[in-house]
């Protein structure tokens, strides 16, 4: 149930889902539909509406009170995601344990919203039907529960919505309206053929519904958009009109026609339960009702960020150990060693590191990097690339053109001055060779040694680039290092320092093999 933390507050099933192996026991016709998984938890099938139908009679009689029936072949609703419902147009109305009157379009066989809404806060429901099938149950549940002077249940014609099921009541402002509409446009929609992202995972619980139930023309869309244009008509005759949608991409839509339309209070919420989200839209003509403010676009519950990570092979991982033992380290175990090495680097970068307490073989580093160090050092080593590549020749200065001309004017007789002329040239330029390669061997230098050691405290340091989690672990045969974002700046620096640490562990391996090889 990985949403229900995101159910509505209210929600009696938010922090508490049911009980399955404690229904089983008290309601026989649910225990038959319960099962015990492999982990010995009690488990029901979703895919099978005798089980759902089952659940739904058994929640609804546990915690409410209410007995009804239900026809395999019609819509069987899920009582947590219709509790939510029920709370959002509490709060909408403010009808929390208070008296109000409400239209139900479409109420199905259970009548679920009535019963609810009548139950516990003592609601008026105009119920409207167009099947009879549906019309027949929801009239007997009204019946046995006894909330027949609270819900009336009405027959109407096909593709009846308000207009029509209030011609006769033109005295009555109700408070709200609630509908369910039929998601789908056509069978293949219904059967998830070209409605259902791909990448999504298939329905975990069985689709049931009448025609009438679950497609109507134009699917969802078209049906609000014909509510709309009745509310339009009807304005002030409710306080609050609202349905619910079982697609996310028909909010945007629905939300832009009521704005053309310039109806002035429009408002959305999401309902969360289970493995299921669904979605709801209100609006209102109405200047003094209180508009519930949606939910926040950054989403309640977000996925864990994978971290960055890197993995060093057996082989490499026996070459660091052996470095790291040659080093000192007394503890040779691979996830300690390259623990070890990976500290060496993280204090010649001067990114402030401390071991942080977890179980073995596991090792785990708290990271805050205050400077880029990482970068500079590499820009170096490009420097002192460039400027090996660009080291200058000794060119051939006029006296050496001379001394050559000389030379070969008279080679069998080179003067005495001429020859001392060579040798003094050739010091002087060898003197200016020295001098350039002294230069870039200190630029090498410079750039190879770690940089100024300016140590910082924990205590001390306010600003950072960023902070994050760094763990060593061993994985089969290999090590693998995660690195895990926990604040700063940017996420960029942390991967650069990622790449910065795999390099220098990787190039030991290498170096080490060709010292070996050699």
């Amino acid at each position: 149930m990985a949403l229900n933390k995101s159910m509505h507050p209210r929600n009696r099933y938010k922090d508490k889902p049911p009980d399955f192996a404690y229904l089983a026991s008290k309601y026989p016709d649910f225990q038959q539909h319960v099962h015990t998984s492999l982990a010995g938890r009690p488990v029901v099938n979703f895919k099978e509406p005798e089980a759902v139908r089952a659940l739904t009679c058994t929640l609804l009689k546990e915690d409410f009170g209410l007995t009804i029936e239900i026809p395999l072949e019609r819509l069987i609703p899920t009582v947590p995601l219709r509790l939510n419902y029920i709370h959002w147009v509490e709060d909408l109305i403010d009808g929390q344990k208070k008296p109000r009157r409400g239209i139900d379009i479409g109420t199905g066989a259970s009548c679920i919203y009535p019963l609810l809404g009548a139950t516990m806060n003592g609601w008026f429901f105009l119920a409207t039907e167009v099947d009879d099938i549906c019309f027949d149950y929801a009239t007997k549940n009204v019946e046995q529960n006894n909330l027949s002077d609270l819900v009336k249940v009405v027959k109407v014609p096909q593709k009846t919505l308000l207009m029509d099921a209030l011609k006769e009541e033109t005295e009555i402002v109700y408070d709200f309206c609630m509908c369910n509409p039929p998601f789908f446009a056509n069978q293949l929609e219904a059967k998830g053929v070209n409605s259902r992202n791909s990448r999504r995972p298939p329905p975990s619980s069985v689709n049931t519904g009448g025609v009438t139930e679950i497609m109507a023309e134009g699917g969802e869309l078209e049906f609000v958009k014909r509510i709309i244009h009745d509310s339009l008509q009807l304005k002030k005759r409710l306080r609050w009109y609202s349905c619910m949608l079982g697609k996310k991409c028909s909010l945007a839509p629905l939300k832009e026609e009521l704005r053309k339309q310039g109806v002035p209070k429009v408002t959305h919420t999401e309902f969360c339960q289970g493995r299921t989200m669904r979605w709801a839209l209100a609006w209102s003509f109405y200047d003094d009702v209180i508009v519930p403010s949606p939910p926040s676009k950054k989403r309640k519950l977000e996925k864990a960020q994978k971290p960055l990570s890197f993995s060093i092979p057996e082989s490499g991982v026996k070459e660091l150990q052996a470095k790291a033992l040659a080093a000192g380290c007394t503890d040779c175990s691979p996830v300690n060693c390259i623990t070890v090495l990976l500290e060496k680097t993280l204090t010649e970068l001067r990114v402030m590191h401390k071991r942080v307490p977890c179980r073995k073989p596991l090792e785990s580093l708290f990271l805050t990097a205050v400077e880029n160090t990482w970068i500079h050092g590499r820009q170096k080593r490009r420097e002192q690339k460039r400027q090996l590549r660009e080291l200058p020749r000794a060119p051939q200065c006029s006296g050496t053109s001379s001394q050559t001309s000389g030379v070969s004017a008279s080679p069998h007789a080179p003067s005495p001055s001429q020859n001392e002329l060579t040798s003094r040239q050739e010091d002087d330029q060898a003197g200016k060779t020295l001098t350039i390669g002294e230069e870039i061997e200190k630029s090498a230098a410079a750039a190879n040694e770690p940089p100024p050691k300016r140590p910082h405290s924990p205590g001390t340091v306010q600003h950072f680039l960023f902070q994050c989690l760094l763990k060593v672990m061993l994985e089969e045969s290999e090590v693998v290092v995660e690195m895990h974002w926990v604040g700063g700046q940017n996420k960029d620096l942390m991967n650069q320092l990622r790449t910065y640490l795999m390099n220098s562990l990787l190039k030991a391996v290498l170096y080490r093999h060709r010292n070996v090889n050699h």
